[in-house]
């Protein structure tokens, strides 16, 4: 039975788990995989930096905007039957 597990683990490409080794053995492993990242540059990282401030910013005046439709609506309703 253990056979059929083993091939079945082979076939689906499943790592086996890695044993512990520890806080040293994780700041290792943490230093080589930070050694593989494709870090951006700085016109990257500064025009994404924009991307990410215009669509918050829109998203504030859009809600802002629901906000104030809304309560325009309930202050119509509620002067209305008052």
């Amino acid at each position: 039975m253990s056979e059929k597990l083993e091939s079945k683990r082979a076939a689906t490409n499943v790592p086996s788990p890695k044993i512990r080794r520890g806080p040293k053995g994780f700041l290792t492993d943490t230093r080589a995989e930070l050694k593989k990242v494709t870090w951006p540059t700085r016109a990257e990282t500064n025009r994404l930096t924009g991307v990410v401030l215009a669509v918050c910013v829109m998203c504030v005046l859009f809600l802002y905007g629901l906000s104030m439709g809304f309560g325009w609506i309930l202050e119509s309703v509620f002067r209305a039957r008052g």
